[in-house]
């Protein structure tokens, strides 16, 4: 064992609660660690129906900057498949988890990505808001026994460079594929458009 999954394995075990630990606490790690990735989707949506023009942009850029870390993420799972805690009996794990590979965090890397795009984007309240919930959700997820810490700094890595290496991308084409989605927006949504619910 290298001195770098050494120090990850002394670090999970530090973070991973105990057998001591009280019951509520390992609820409210599972309302964090499991229950706010729902509420990005809301986010998301809210911005998409109710935003500008170029908060609708961002959030396109947002979903295929996710979208494509997370193939990254499964491409670096299938040629590293590193084990999960529970994989390797260490600590304790405080919910059920399929035992697939750890590294990098797909939950992180949802985050990560979302809040970046935002932060950088120009809805930087929002986008910092994201980006500490994602740091709530890698403290909670290690604290269950489902992940490393390391895992969690894969994941920003790899959304840091897709993130990197889209901008220009996003660039070229971002103004005619919002164009083009919010077109099919508008003319599926036009009745509640029209009636003031959403904007147009």
């Amino acid at each position: 064992m290298g001195e770098l999954e050494a120090l990850n394995r002394t670090l999970y075990l530090l973070i991973n609660g105990n057998a001591d630990t009280p019951h509520g606490l390992v609820q409210f790690a599972i309302a964090i660690g499991a229950g706010l990735m729902y509420l990005l989707p809301v986010l998301l949506l809210g911005l998409w129906l109710w935003g500008s023009h170029g908060q609708r942009s961002l959030v396109l850029k947002a979903a295929l900057v996710t979208l494509i870390a997370l193939f990254a993420n499964l491409a670096i799972g299938t040629i590293w498949p590193h084990p999960r805690p529970f994989m390797l009996g260490l600590g304790h794990a405080w919910m059920a988890h399929a035992a697939n590979a750890s590294f990098p965090s797909d939950h992180m890397t949802i985050f990560t990505c979302i809040g970046l795009t935002l932060l950088l984007g120009g809805v930087a309240g929002w986008g910092v808001v994201v980006l500490l919930a994602g740091l709530g959700v890698a403290w909670a997820r290690v604290f269950l026994g489902v992940h490393f810490p390391l895992d969690m700094l894969g994941a920003v890595v790899v959304s840091l460079l897709v993130y990197a290496a889209f901008t220009p991308v996003w660039g070229r084409i971002g103004l005619p594929v919002t164009g083009v989605v919010e077109r099919l927006y508008r003319s599926l949504m036009a009745r509640p458009i029209k009636a003031g619910w959403l904007r147009g």
